[in-house]
């Protein structure tokens, strides 16, 4: 996986309201009180500490009326935020000998971390009732993963420029999908702009694709609010995800 994807973006000043704390051996950023409906909530490379992500995850708590749950899928190491921006946008060899991203997404591959998705979401079915999964970037393939046939773990999933899909991972979905698709995305390539829309229509399954021209990767957590286009984008994709969770978590 290349990092290009990523190098855009605006890091909000919000304060998150929630807590850290658990779920099964993971740590998470927690909030939200509903005893009945969560979101898991699966980061991009920024991690769960990203401000971003929380502050999110405190207007989905509020909005759709959810606990939330951004558990750190990382295995507790967390990239230097301007480290990384600098290196994805100068591309500085220094920062990136420094970030070693390539060994980096080797610790943090399907095979590593896909058995603790699960075990996350495992653990929410035994509290709640009602399971939605959020993905962004590296969380869209666990998302898709989530929502395939025959895992009966979660209700619906919401993505936003999901990257490391696979079109095995399209093919198996059984539950409601939205898609939040920028303009311009190297990983949620045109070619697999034009398979999900081809083949989820087919799967049975409540499915929405949301288009946003103009806009690129990571702009649903990372558009910067003093421009006006990126901010019509992220509070629509915010928007969009809050009316898809409402219309299937209760």
């Amino acid at each position: 996986m290349s990092f290009d994807c990523c190098k855009s973006g605006f890091k909000w000043d919000g304060k998150p309201v929630g807590s850290e704390g658990t779920l099964d051996k993971n740590k998470a950023y927690i909030t939200g009180s509903n005893k009945d409906v969560a979101i898991l909530m699966i980061h991009d490379v920024f991690g769960w500490t990203f401000n971003n992500l929380r502050v999110l995850a405190d207007h989905f708590a509020k909005e759709v009326n959810a606990t939330v749950y951004l558990v750190d899928f990382f295995g507790g190491e967390v990239l230097d935020v301007n480290l990384l921006e600098s290196a994805l946008e100068t591309g500085d060899a220094e920062a990136m000998k420094k970030l070693d991203l390539g060994n980096f997404m080797g610790r943090n591959s399907k095979e590593i971390r896909g058995p603790e998705v699960f075990a996350c979401a495992t653990a929410l079915k035994s509290q709640y009732k009602k399971i939605g999964a959020a993905g962004y970037c590296y969380g869209g393939w666990a998302s898709f993963q989530l929502g395939a046939k025959g895992n009966s773990l979660i209700d619906a999933i919401s993505v936003a420029h999901p990257s490391l899909l696979a079109h095995s991972e399209i093919d198996g979905l059984a539950v409601p999908t939205q898609i939040l698709a920028p303009e311009t995305d190297p990983q949620l390539t045109p070619e697999l702009k034009e398979y999900c829309n081809r083949v989820i229509p087919g799967l049975g399954i409540p499915y929405q694709y949301d288009y946003y021209p103009g806009l690129v990767h990571g702009f649903a957590v990372k558009g910067d609010p003093n421009n006006a286009e990126q901010k019509a984008g992220l509070e629509r994709a915010k928007n969009a995800t809050v009316s898809w969770f409402k219309e299937f978590l209760h």
